[in-house]
């Protein structure tokens, strides 16, 4: 589950879904005319397909909750596109079966006002339509343990643009948060909302153990709700007894946690050993941690017979290139 080759059966084109049809990667093409483009108006989602080498087979994780989420997205940007989140999974598993790939991928479906019209700015007058990808895709965050910088820039509020659903144009907020970070050397930002409590990473959710109880910002604090998230709360009570509480984190806090770590379908759990130049504890990855990524990493590529029900099996065929 780090860095390991991303490959494709053999010489193997990679397909896309695109405009109703599965079509080659490189026909799957947009105008520069289209809204989404000028806008940013679309809502994604990133799925993760980890790939099992013993059983050749690739294991989707929590696809269907994925896809609920961005339908909610869709409602609050006015996308209409013809299917329901059954449909969007048939289509997927269909695709990664296609594409043949052999190592962990990332699964990216996009709704978007694909009107070529500029200087439009009514959402319920313009076009809509929905395309999926599938790439090869290691370690996200390029590390195992991650040094963090709390951010110059601000979480959004959710009464400006929606928090608890993927839009396009609210990722220019964690592009820059992001940017600044590595800018200055460090592997991530943690970014605070209006309040001044930590609210996200650039693109993962914030988790905090102290006091023997795993800490994490309620959804409140314009948090996006993870399903990764909503995974290692689940997995910290029922797996590990810990109890697990949602409340407004001060930036300090994480200073003087027991342990630090970030959650994310692209990030999986990476502990954050420092932040701000300062080590968290003893400045290396912590139990809880640790515990909690083995349970998950065994779950997502479907070693844990206990949650295979979180996972979609798919085993890739060989198509005519």
């Amino acid at each position: 589950m780090g860095t390991e080759k991303a490959s494709v059966n053999g010489n193997q084109k990679l397909h896309a879904f695109f405009q109703g049809a599965v079509v080659p990667m490189d026909e799957a093409k947009v105008s520069v005319m289209t809204h989404a483009l000028h806008y940013g108006t679309a809502v994604f989602e990133g799925i993760r397909g980890n790939w099992n080498e013993e059983q050749g087979k690739m294991f989707i994780f929590r696809m269907r909750e994925h896809y609920e989420r961005l339908l909610r997205g869709c409602k609050i940007l006015l996308l209409d596109i013809p299917y329901t989140a059954d449909q969007l999974c048939d289509v997927t598993v269909d695709l990664v079966e296609r594409n043949g790939h052999q190592s962990d991928i990332y699964i990216r479906p996009l709704v978007y006002k694909s009107a070529e019209v500029v200087a439009n700015l009514k959402l319920q007058e313009l076009a809509s339509d929905f395309t999926l990808i599938t790439v090869p895709f290691g370690n996200y965050l390029g590390t195992d343990i991650l040094r963090c910088c709390t951010s110059s820039w601000r979480r959004v509020d959710d009464n400006m643009i929606p928090t608890q659903i993927k839009s396009a144009g609210i990722y220019v907020n964690s592009l820059l948060a992001k940017t600044e970070a590595t800018l200055a050397g460090f592997d991530e930002a943690i970014i605070l909302n209006q309040d001044g409590h930590v609210s996200e990473g650039s693109g993962e959710n914030v988790f905090m153990v102290s006091g023997g109880k795993l800490h994490t910002p309620r959804i409140e604090d314009n948090v996006l709700p993870g399903i990764t998230r909503e995974t290692i709360m689940q997995l910290a009570q029922a797996e590990m007894g810990l109890e697990v509480v949602e409340r407004s984190i001060d930036r300090s806090e994480l200073y003087l946690a027991d342990e630090v770590f970030l959650t994310g379908t692209a990030a999986h759990l990476t502990p954050v050993v420092e932040l701000d130049c300062r080590p968290i504890a003893n400045g290396e990855a912590g139990p809880v941690a640790t515990e909690l990524q083995k349970l998950y990493f065994d779950i997502v590529v479907g070693r844990n017979p206990k949650y295979l029900h979180w996972c979609t099996t798919v085993v890739p065929r060989m198509v005519p290139a």
